[in-house]
């Protein structure tokens, strides 16, 4: 579902990536793990042709993202923690706009809306205007949307960021729900909890560069920790992990 190829990415002489390579099966969620500035977000703008890589090569759901974009955006769903919504909108009228633009007839719309009400808790979010919505509403109405096509690759870049407890274990819930045949979720976060509970394999990314991919228990087993944070530490910040 997720092939990566010696991506590199550079703002001027700041190296973003440095030729990182990965994939990603579908059936799983797979966790893009590390701190601020380690380059997941600009990884994950180029999964969604935001960004076009300085070198190496990208397929996702069999299409080439530089080749075939257009294919890419019909095949991925994407959130992340700042994305914004019309405030004069209800999120009912948000989601018909984007199903019409997804090429949903407004039956196939208001059944999908339906099903993501059950699945997210939309309730009253769907016939209250964005204006008037917390952080968590926003979010779950922005998670409905990237997911109104049913798109078979999902990407959630720090979509946590900011919710309550209750929204968050919504999200989670939700993200658990996604692993089936033939879909693929990358959940990128800096959080440790939130990869130890939801994913399958986990990526740790640091300054740019891959440190490792794999189970989380072969990590852990890897670096003779007990927790992903410590892991963690101890891979990327020795110095660090010996301290604590």
């Amino acid at each position: 579902m997720l092939n990566i190829q010696t991506v590199t990415k550079s703002y001027g002489t700041f190296k973003a990536l440095r030729g990182v390579s990965l994939q990603a099966q579908g059936g799983e969620v797979f966790g893009l793990l590390g701190p601020n500035g380690a380059g997941k977000t600009t990884l994950l703008r180029i999964l969604a042709t935001l960004l076009r890589p300085d070198g190496g090569a990208v397929t996702l759901a069999g299409h080439d993202i530089q080749a075939d974009p257009e294919a890419v955006r019909r095949s991925v769903g994407v959130v992340n923690g700042g994305m914004g919504l019309p405030a004069r909108l209800t999120g009912r009228e948000v989601l018909r706009s984007f199903a019409v633009l997804y090429g949903l007839s407004r039956a196939q719309a208001d059944a999908r809306i339906a099903e993501l009400d059950d699945r997210l808790e939309l309730g009253r979010t769907l016939d209250t205007r964005a204006g008037d919505y917390s952080t968590g509403m926003k979010q779950k109405v922005v998670i409905a949307r990237a997911v109104l096509h049913d798109p078979p690759v999902l990407v959630l870049d720090e979509a946590a960021s900011g919710l309550d407890i209750f929204a968050r274990r919504t999200l989670l819930d939700f993200v658990q729900a996604t692993r089936a045949p033939g879909r693929l979720t990358v959940y990128s976060t800096h959080v440790m909890s939130e990869v130890e509970e939801v994913c399958d394999r986990v990526a740790i990314l640091h300054e740019g560069a891959l440190v490792t991919v794999g189970r989380q228990a072969d990590i852990l087993a890897a670096t003779g920790e007990r927790s992903l944070e410590r892991a963690f530490f101890a891979l990327v910040r020795p110095e660090v992990s010996r301290a604590r």
